[in-house]
């Protein structure tokens, strides 16, 4: 049964004296009634939004989950994981440590063939294993490399076969660590490959080595690259020398490293 505060005053109430009295309350029930109503519309408003807000969080984060999705295929598509501009960085970067000159282009190639060989899928090229690994990167790293890569973008190839997806991270950062390890690979490499081979074997790739490191090294000092044609060396050449001529205040020494880069690239 309902109770009414209406009737609660009517009731009589004897005191300790004796004397029967009436309960003092509010003479305005009429009005606390109506704002219990109130009050009781009002929560059932904030569960109808509660109910409706958990519905929400529900549906979000498959939302945000396709969005993501959707958002990383874009960017993917879009732009490359490795570009050129980064691989020269890295390179000149390369270029400029400790023991830089003891790499060799021809090393560094059968390096990476051999760290390919003896990876998880050893009939998988560079580019296929690191396709494997994040979709699209090794495409992208032998686009920015090009069709002849020089030794400094062997280098980077090489980093990439030794350090996989990491690469990039031990190229910006450590670039000094990174010719360490690939000497100490190279000098594993040549090592293990020396007792295969016979003596004469081992002549011959030597010298192949040194006429490959020798070439690279002339075109760098001219600020070329190893695809550059004869007419773009004797460009480079005929600029560096106005530039480094003792006759112009230019540094001999300078001139003679250009003048012997061009001859070895001539002969």
């Amino acid at each position: 049964m309902g109770f009414d505060p209406r009737d609660w005053s009517a009731t009589p109430h004897v005191s300790r004296d004796g004397k029967a009295r009436g309960e003092r309350v509010t003479s305005n029930v009429e009005a606390l009634l109506r704002e219990n109503d109130s009050l009781r519309r009002e929560v059932q408003r904030l569960e109808l939004e509660l109910d409706r807000l958990r519905r929400l969080q529900w549906q979000r984060p498959r939302r945000e989950s396709s969005s993501r999705q959707s958002w990383h295929q874009s960017s993917s598509e879009s732009s490359p994981r490795v570009t050129a501009a980064q691989v020269q960085r890295w390179g000149a970067s390369l270029a400029g440590q400790t023991g830089w000159t003891d790499l060799r282009a021809a090393g560094l190639g059968a390096l990476i063939d051999q760290l390919n060989r003896s990876s998880f899928h050893s009939q998988l090229s560079l580019q296929q294993r690191l396709d494997r690994l994040v979709n699209g990167l090794g495409t992208d790293l032998l686009a920015a490399v090009g069709a002849r890569p020089s030794k400094r973008s062997m280098a980077v190839l090489a980093a990439f076969a030794l350090y996989g997806v990491r690469a990039s991270e031990w190229l910006e950062e450590d670039s000094a660590r990174v010719v360490m390890d690939l000497r100490q690979r190279q000098r594993q490499a040549q090592t293990s490959n020396s007792g295969r081979r016979t003596r004469s074997d081992r002549r011959s790739t030597d010298r192949h080595w040194r006429q490959a490191d020798a070439r690279l090294e002339a075109l760098s000092v001219l600020g070329l690259d190893a695809s550059a044609t004869q007419d773009a060396i004797k460009q480079a050449f005929r600029r560096l020398v106005k530039q480094h001529h003792p006759d112009v205040g230019g540094s001999a020494d300078a001139f003679r490293r250009v003048n012997d880069a061009y001859q070895l690239l001539t002969a």
